[in-house]
């Protein structure tokens, strides 16, 4: 397994030669308007694209339909004809753009590699509800990796990571939230939490790219060192893992 931050939740993730494009953002920095009703106004995203291969991309996941996950530039620039695997909820809106869309509720095989969808919730109470539907997916090749997707921690992520047993989970991290309520996204502690959670590593992503997520790089590692957290890894836009 090989994973590559792009930027926010987009990721490379290419699995025993299979590669899996995530929650693709391709937007050019500032392209969009400021998320609303959120403590700050700067404009979306608020980091650059790094250079991304299109033509490498043999499927893309869509984990749900929020544009900081699923834009109109990607909408625009992916192949009509490239799978696409996703929750059902948002299969039919997909079927507007996409020739080849794959709806996954339980399992599904694609190129060798089996892909699970799991539980997620996005924030916590009504705002959970009003958020609407997300979903995780387990990638199961050689080595298993599970992207947890929008969710903040609760019993059905480590429920997933009990029954997968990962090599590696992805969390959008970030505490992504509104002017009142929770954070939307896992936070500090949930980061923490997956992290004492499993025996794999962590990677945590979806910080420093928009502008209501509000928890950085840097506050995300002051926060884990002092809890003495070490099998998180932080990856910079562009890198590579």
């Amino acid at each position: 397994m090989q994973l590559r931050l792009v930027r926010h939740a987009t990721i490379e993730l290419d699995v025993d030669g299979t590669r899996f494009l995530i929650d693709p953002m391709l937007d050019p920095e500032a392209a969009r308007q400021p998320i609303p009703n959120t403590p700050t106004d700067d404009r979306n995203p608020t980091a650059p694209l790094p250079e991304i291969d299109i033509d490498a991309v043999d499927a893309v996941v869509v984990t749900h339909l929020h544009e900081d996950h699923l834009d109109e530039t990607a909408r625009e620039r992916l192949p009509a004809d490239v799978p696409v695997i996703c929750q059902p909820a948002d299969a039919d809106d997909l079927r507007a753009t996409f020739d080849d869309v794959r709806p996954v509720s339980g399992l599904v095989e694609f190129d060798g590699v089996t892909v699970a969808a799991t539980p997620a919730r996005h924030g916590t109470g009504d705002l959970a509800t009003q958020m609407g539907p997300v979903t995780g997916f387990v990638f199961e090749g050689v080595e298993t990796t599970y992207v947890a997707g929008d969710t903040v921690w609760y019993g059905p992520v480590a429920d997933t990571i009990a029954q997968h047993d990962p090599d590696t989970v992805v969390v959008n991290a970030g505490e992504a939230q509104f002017v009142e309520g929770d954070p939307i996204t896992m936070s500090r502690a949930g980061v923490a939490a997956v992290a004492d959670t499993t025996d794999g590593e962590v990677v945590a992503v979806h910080m420093e790219s928009i502008n209501h997520c509000l928890c950085t790089r840097a506050d995300l590692r002051e926060y884990l060192d002092d809890e003495g957290v070490e099998n998180v890894t932080i990856p910079d836009d562009g890198q590579r893992l």
